[in-house]
């Protein structure tokens, strides 16, 4: 492997000689190079490339050797973190040493040799295709027509039929997409053919945390200060992103909504980045309701094959293994 897409080799490279690299990776693997940009959050810090490629931005990760998983507290709890944490204890009637049952979740500590890889910066929808309103599968259903219109004169900015079709408000008018039930075999077939793959469990770990020994890429506790997702409403500002949605250290906007699930690759599906909102829906609070946003979290194998639109998404990547 050529050791200059190492991070270590990377960050000691002038900005010129990170350039010409970029442009070759660029051409090789027909993208378009947007230029380079240095991300820094967390106390990580890269300066990398950003390209296009079929109306997707992708970004050039370096690969590392890095630790992974998580045992104990690298600094503690903050006082906020406790609180929650002391007040579900006394709700559930429960005396539980709060890094014990954290661990639980956790998977154990590891090294992992992660390589290069060009990474999609946002995370895509799987199930959901965007349609015209005279296609004729909708214009078989009368009865989903009928709810369009309905909404159309509406205040309402979106409507879901569940996992059958969709309409949203937009500034050009209207988009409106069908449900496609698929699997992960057939989400692998198709990236595969694309030319693309999904990360693996060790591999998002990295993509998520960047090797950071602290069970958030920010610390141990949960930060309060930051505007998170289903804890503060944005109708004032309905545009601008959650703090956890803004890019990270590699430029990815990753592992900010426990919703949404991110799909890896893996013998069975399985995914990363959230529990479908389950413990959020418990009630269990910002912290419990963030801990599987957490790059040390327990990748978790699902019953079945069948993906969810709901709470499934997918992140394309191109391994950089054959590359010198």
């Amino acid at each position: 492997m050529n050791k200059r897409l190492l991070r270590t080799q990377l960050n000691q490279m002038e900005n010129i000689e990170k350039q010409v690299l970029m442009e070759s990776l660029a051409a090789r693997y027909d993208m378009t190079f947007l230029g380079l940009h240095t991300f820094d959050r967390w106390g990580q810090s890269c300066t990398t490339g950003i390209f296009k490629k079929d109306g997707r931005e992708f970004v050039f990760v370096p690969g590392d050797t890095v630790t992974l998983g998580w045992e104990q507290f690298a600094v503690g709890l903050n006082q906020e973190s406790w609180e929650e944490l002391e007040y579900l204890f006394r709700e559930w009637e429960m005396e539980r040493d709060p890094e014990e049952m954290i661990r639980e979740s956790m998977a154990p500590v590891r090294q992992a040799a992660i390589g290069p890889m060009l990474v999609g910066r946002e995370l895509e929808e799987i199930n959901w295709e965007p349609v015209k309103m005279d296609d004729p599968r909708l214009t078989v259903h009368p009865d989903w027509l009928k709810e369009f219109r309905d909404f159309a004169w509406s205040d309402s900015s979106s409507l879901t039929l569940h996992q059958s079709a969709r309409i949203e408000r937009t500034e050009k008018g209207f988009q409106i997409c069908i449900y496609n039930h698929t699997d992960y075999d057939a989400l692998l077939a198709m990236l595969e053919n694309r030319g693309f793959s999904l990360p693996t469990a060790d591999e998002w770990a990295y993509l998520c945390g960047g090797g950071c020994r602290t069970l958030f890429p920010w610390g141990d506790g949960l930060d309060y200060s930051m505007r998170l997702h289903w804890f503060e409403n944005m109708d004032e500002d309905e545009n601008r992103p959650y703090d956890m949605e803004e890019p990270n250290f590699f430029g990815l906007s990753i592992a900010y909504d426990p919703y949404m699930r991110e799909v890896v690759q893996a013998d069975r599906l399985t995914t990363c980045g959230g529990d479908g909102g389950c413990n959020i829906c418990g009630g269990l609070g910002p912290f419990l309701g963030f801990l599987p946003c957490s790059p040390h979290c327990k990748p978790e194998v699902q019953e079945d094959k069948e993906l969810n639109g709901d709470y499934d998404f997918y992140r394309p990547i191109i391994r950089l293994e054959n590359y010198d």
